[in-house]
Parts: structure tokens; sequence; C-alpha cells
């Protein structure tokens, strides 16, 4: 006969290992570097005389940093948030996106996935190896390219540190 102290050990041990083996780690994106590359793209928007919104979220597509132009209008907020989530959450920017649903337009489906989704240009993940660890959004330029453009170079500010 096993001894009842002996048996509730095992058991605790056996519990501890298996549960210890199954967490996971995962990389956090840090409130100043967010904040870092935020400004980043606010700025180079500014330098081309575009007043925009730009979003930081982290991996789930909660937002980090939210910034707006003096002068932006007040739907910026809401597509930079848009931009970054959508670009957090598939893992893709929101360029290349829209080039599938170009070429493949029986993938529109990808837009209606929930109302958070946006599919324009102007949203760019930011990852750590293959890692999505959030995202970075752009709204208010009058072209996407340049929303992509200003939300890339906010990405370039904190690309060396992501590690």
């Amino acid at each position: 006969m096993v001894a009842p102290g002996a048996a509730i050990l095992a058991l605790v041990l056996w519990t501890g290992s298996a549960g210890a083996a199954n967490l996971l780690t995962e990389k956090v994106l840090p409130l100043s570097l967010a904040t870092e590359a935020a400004q980043g793209a606010l700025t180079a928007c500014e330098r081309k005389d575009f007043h925009i919104s730009v979003a930081v979220t982290d991996h789930a597509g909660l937002v980090r940093v939210l910034m707006r132009d003096d002068q932006a209008g007040p739907h910026t907020l809401d597509t930079s948030v848009k931009k970054a989530y959508t670009a957090a959450s598939l893992a893709l920017s929101t360029g290349a996106l829209t080039q599938i649903l170009v070429a493949h337009p029986e993938a529109m489906g990808l837009r209606d996935m929930n109302e958070r989704i946006l599919i324009m240009q102007g949203g760019v993940p930011i990852q750590v190896g293959t890692e999505t660890i959030g995202g970075i959004g752009v709204g208010g330029t009058p072209g996407g390219e340049t929303d992509e453009a200003c939300a890339r170079a906010g990405l370039d500010k904190i690309l060396d540190r992501l590690k």
C-alpha cells in the first residue's frame, strides 16, 4: 500500500510538471518602442506636409499608442487603429492584403471577418522573426502608399531593437 502523503506528492509533482510544459512564452512590444514607432510615423508624414493619425497595437490588436496630428481629421483615428489591428491580426501589411484581394476577388471574405478589419494600405505588422508582436497603422494621407510609407518609417525607427 502507498502512503497517502506519497500519492499526493506524486500527483502534485506530475501536475506541476505537466502544467509548466504547457506554458507559452511570447514577446511583448514595450510601450517605449510603440511610442517611438508612432512618433516616427507621425514625423515622417509631417515632413511631407500630411496630417495623420497613427496607432500601434500589440499582437492581439489592442491599442498601445494612438496619436493624432493637430490638423488630422477625426476619421483618421479610426482608420489608423483598424489598419494596425488588421496588420497585427493577419500578420501581413494591409498593402499586401489589398493586392491579394485585387488578384483574388474570391478572397473578399477577408474584409468581412469582423468590423475591425480594414484592408486599405497603411498598416504594417511589427514582427520579431516570424512572430507578430503588433501592428502600426497610419490614416490620413491622400494615398494609401503614403500611409504605408509613413507606417514603415515608424517601424524603421525601432527595427534594430526588435529581438
